[in-house]
């Protein structure tokens, strides 16, 4: 039976912009959001400084990072798809996942730890002439934290609870995001202050404060912060994940080579407007330990997730193997060999 002439024309016309339409559509890169809290020591924050390294930039994905206080407004960003990856912290991320329900999230790579053997901790900071020379001490006293249920806040927590101290009814906290913490010690508004990278080498702040204790020495070596993504968005774009990962990985590794940390430190100053000699613990000991596969340390993170559950700010605990995908980021690595 042949076709009417027009009926005819229609198809050919249709079958011949079909393949021009499917280019179109496999030009189109992935936007891929990704969040951060800490200036540098999150190194996703300088990861476009060296976007001319990334092959696949521009080509299967394009790459965004997006700033938060802390990582419990990147609960409700990542509920509403407002960024496509996540860097939630240890305490943040089972209240994403058992308090706001986002059973589909998934941990794809490790950011960074915190108390590592010859890697920096977290310090918390008192004043060096102040009354606060032990942790009882800070009971009637103010706390401050950058956002409560952070991984910063429930380390704290956690060392006041050992020492018999609990919110509210021991002491009281404050929210103030970092950049002001020196200040609010400084000028006697707060007893206490998370002191994080680069804010902890100031020198003032130095001179004038000193640790009372590190998160390691209240939780021990923990997976600080972690990435994950959720399993619509992996299913529908793994292969773009995995080219931002291998991206990733690449430009981790540059800014990891020793032979490369003057401009590193360049970077780095540019980024937070601080004299280069203040940067100089970027990608060394001194700062946070990266794993330089980005494979993150899930017997620590299960423990941290435990204990945030313990501590009452996360419903219930979870298998954090049962909520992990690393095989991208192993894919990913397998590429740089």
């Amino acid at each position: 039976m042949k076709l009417p002439r027009r009926k005819f024309l229609r198809l050919a016309a249709g079958a011949t912009a079909l393949p021009a339409m499917l280019r179109v559509a496999r030009a189109d890169p992935v936007r891929i959001r990704v969040a951060w809290v800490a200036p540098v020591s999150n190194w996703i924050s300088i990861w476009l400084d060296k976007k001319d390294i990334a092959r696949h930039f521009g080509k299967s994905y394009v790459f965004e990072p997006v700033h938060f206080a802390g990582t419990p407004p990147m609960v409700t960003a990542i509920a509403n798809n407002e960024v496509e990856v996540g860097d939630l912290a240890y305490s943040t991320l089972p209240i994403a996942i058992k308090n706001a329900g986002m059973e589909d999230i998934r941990v794809i790579a490790g950011d960074f730890r915190d108390g590592v053997d010859g890697y920096w901790s977290v310090r918390y900071a008192v004043l060096k002439d102040g009354p606060i020379k032990k942790v009882e001490n800070l009971k009637g006293k103010i706390v401050a934290t950058n956002a409560e249920g952070s991984a910063v806040d429930i380390a704290m927590k956690a060392m006041l609870h050992k020492h018999g101290l609990e919110l509210n009814r021991d002491y009281t906290e404050v929210e103030a995001p970092f950049p002001a913490m020196k200040a609010m010690l400084l000028e006697h508004k707060v007893d206490l202050i998370p002191d994080i990278l680069p804010f902890a080498l100031d020198p003032e702040l130095q001179s004038k404060a000193t640790t009372l204790f590190t998160a390691r020495d209240a939780i021990g070596v923990s997976e600080f912060v972690s990435f994950q993504a959720r399993t619509p968005f992996i299913d529908a774009h793994r292969a773009a994940l995995i080219d931002w990962l291998e991206d990733s990985l690449r430009i981790l590794h540059w800014y990891l080579d020793p032979k490369n940390h003057d401009e590193a430190v360049q970077i780095a100053a540019r980024f937070v407007k601080a004299p280069p000699e203040r940067m100089s613990w970027v990608f060394t000991k001194t700062d946070s330990y990266h794993d330089p596969n980005m494979i993150p340390d899930l017997a620590a993170l299960q423990r941290n997730v435990d204990m945030t559950a313990e501590l009452g700010y996360a419903r219930a605990s979870f298998d954090v193997k049962a909520y992990s995908d690393l095989s991208m980021v192993k894919e990913a690595a397998k590429r740089l060999k």
